[in-house]
């Protein structure tokens, strides 16, 4: 674990020290992603997690912040802009997060082998968590506040050694249900 990073992110060495407790059970996708969420309920850091400068984004597009990392999990802070969105995607693991400003706006899909068929919305707000294990985690994200977003992530990957937690980028037709 990197110190100097922890001293100076209020919330961080709590967040690790819980989530390492609840991996080294060695839990399965969905219970993680479950023992997570609660757990980030309970600690949900301030956007104070974050300087100055990392709160600002970027208005090339949403950035992503990797706080901490292990081999079984990770913990990443997004800002996005308004109006900044991911492409559609699914992730290589669990992944449980937290919202501390702004609306992640959720759009869900189903891979129907040639095209994708979105299956639901989920409006994000501060203060809200939640999580998800692959599969069935394919979505797409966008920050719907005039403000800037920041959320908290935890993943159940070494970002550090993959360099994202996405697995695949969707390009298909979308069709609506």
């Amino acid at each position: 674990m990197n110190t100097v990073a922890s001293i100076l992110r209020p919330g961080l060495d709590e967040l690790v020290s819980g989530i390492a407790a609840i991996t080294a059970r060695r839990p399965d996708a969905h219970a993680a992603a479950v023992a997570v969420a609660d757990l980030l309920r309970e600690r949900l850091p301030s956007q104070d997690i974050l300087t100055e400068e990392e709160r600002a984004g970027s208005p090339d597009g949403y950035v992503s912040h990797v706080l901490h990392a292990q081999a079984d999990f990770s913990i990443a802070a997004v800002v996005w802009r308004p109006g900044q969105e991911t492409v559609i995607h699914d992730h290589v693991s669990w992944c449980t997060f937290g919202i501390l400003s702004g609306i992640e706006y959720e759009t869900l899909y189903r891979d129907e082998g040639d095209h994708l068929v979105e299956i639901g919305h989920a409006e994000n707000r501060p203060g809200e968590v939640s999580g998800f294990a692959p599969p069935g985690d394919i979505h797409k994200v966008r920050n719907t506040s005039p403000v800037t977003g920041v959320s908290v992530h935890v993943y159940g990957a070494d970002l550090n050694k993959l360099g994202s937690s996405v697995r695949r980028a969707y390009d298909l037709p979308v069709l609506q249900r």
